[in-house]
């Protein structure tokens, strides 16, 4: 899949149907029968394969050193918040 940007334009149809030209399709990889994952953004429509976006995240976070748990990271910035909040 490339990077590159391509716009046209496409109609909403009854029931909400939305067909996407076939360029665009080849463009993005997508194939009959493929699941797509649909999410709202900044008043934009997304479609992502969910590959695509298990490899987005995998990259997002692959330089963390090794051993690094985002977890555990949370739950001590969570209880640093909960005690400065008693503290008040």
């Amino acid at each position: 899949m490339t990077n590159s940007s391509r716009q046209t334009q496409v109609h909403l149809g009854r029931q909400g149907r939305l067909v996407i030209p076939a360029a665009l399709r080849r463009l993005l990889g997508f194939e009959e029968g493929d699941t797509l994952v649909a999410r709202s953004e900044e008043g934009r429509l997304i479609l992502e394969k969910p590959e695509t976006i298990k490899l987005r995240l995998k990259a997002r976070f692959s330089q963390l050193p090794k051993g690094t748990s985002l977890a555990d990271e949370l739950i001590a910035q969570r209880r640093e918040q909960a005690l400065q909040e008693v503290d008040e």
